[in-house]
């Protein structure tokens, strides 16, 4: 069966970011996030085995499952090849997902950061015909994978594994011509494929939401009420074959913002792309680190360092300038994380960044100005 793209919504929601209190998933925050969601007829929910610790996919059942009809959404979730030490946990795995989730079976299932680095460990467990068997058995709707690698391992798996349905790939406008992320070159492939896309990190981890004033205004000057995160979403939403993007929504506030956005969807125009492509050629000269905040880098940190707030600190003050602001912001990250000055250098975190970032080295440099 394949996937009908005229029938998904071009919003998900992506549950890696859930909103927390003292550490724990707010359960009431999320419902009211999910009921807003299904309110504007969107249906897709987006999770995984390792986000939130597992509890990302108990959230679904308790948020999404136990209070929806099952047939009125759809889930996706993943398997992640560095919690396989044996054939054997394909299963295991599979069997608590849907013990977490109480789903019954998942409309979406991927083989989770599949790159360069990892795939021959797919290959290794026979993840992919694991699959393969578990849609045969009616527990898997539609089979693909979440990728970060090159365009030629892209073209190397879909070659191997002509049976995928769907690739998740991360796209924003500002990554397009990257030699790390490899945006348009993927889109590419997969374009030329007829290969439906599911698109991650279309707001750059939320750095996309805010830009330089002097950015902010040129979008602001066409579209005076729509918010600076609606130029990303609107920018990946207008791409054909774009299955669904995904955004990992942490506030009601941010829910309502890109409901509204794909509330009667508006493709960019030629003048709104052209200021896009304007604003990409400004940013392009300000240095950033292209972190994520996907936070895969913070589980098996010894030290406990805060590196998504440090890079994400570093950031701001590239863009704005040191000021109370960011002084505010380091202030309250080392109340609950290590600072970059504390790295023992032991590369667990360069290992599983997705973005390929040489952490250890940005730390260096970081501590220079947080400590």
């Amino acid at each position: 069966m394949s996937i009908d793209l005229s029938k998904m919504p071009k919003l998900g929601f992506g549950l890696m970011r859930l909103p927390e209190v003292d550490g724990v998933i707010d359960h009431e925050q999320v419902c009211k996030m999910v009921d807003l969601y299904m309110e504007a007829g969107l249906t897709y929910f987006d999770t995984a085995y390792v986000y939130h610790h597992g509890m990302s996919e108990v959230e679904v059942r308790k948020a999404i499952v136990d209070r929806y009809p099952r047939e009125s959404f759809t889930i996706a979730t993943k398997l992640p090849e560095w919690e396989i030490k044996c054939e054997e946990d394909n299963e295991r795995i599979f069997n608590e997902q849907l013990e977490r989730t109480g789903a019954g079976y998942f409309d979406f299932y991927l083989m989770h950061a599949v790159d360069d680095s990892n795939f021959a460990n797919y290959e290794k467990y026979d993840c992919f015909n694991f699959g393969l068997k578990k849609k045969e058995e009616g527990k898997i709707r539609h089979l693909g994978f979440s990728f970060h690698g090159t365009p030629e391992m892209l073209v190397k798996i879909l070659d191997k594994y002509p049976f995928v349905e769907f690739v998740q790939i991360q796209l924003n406008y500002l990554d397009w011509d990257s030699d790390k992320v490899y945006s348009g070159k993927l889109y590419e492939i997969l374009s030329s494929r007829n290969i439906p896309i599911v698109v991650m990190e279309p707001i750059k981890g939320g750095s996309l939401a805010q830009l330089k004033p002097e950015l902010e205004d040129k979008f602001k000057a066409l579209r005076p009420d729509a918010s600076i995160a609606s130029w990303a979403l609107r920018y990946v939403g207008s791409l054909p074959g774009v299955m669904t993007l995904l955004s990992g929504m942490s506030l009601l506030e941010q829910m309502e913002d890109n409901v509204k956005t794909f509330t009667n969807f508006e493709a960019l125009s030629e003048e709104e792309l052209k200021t896009v492509k304007e604003v990409v050629e400004v940013m392009k000269k300000t240095p950033q680190i292209g972190c994520t905040a996907c936070s895969y880098c913070t589980d098996g940190c010894p030290m406990n360092i805060g590196i998504p707030n440090t890079f994400r600190i570093i950031n701001a003050i590239n863009m704005y300038g040191k000021s109370e602001r960011t002084d505010k912001m380091i202030e309250n990250m080392l109340k609950k994380k290590a600072g970059p000055a504390d790295c023992i250098q032991c590369g667990q975190c360069e290992g599983v960044c997705p973005q390929h970032l040489p952490i250890i080295e940005l730390l260096q440099d970081a501590s220079k100005i947080i400590g």
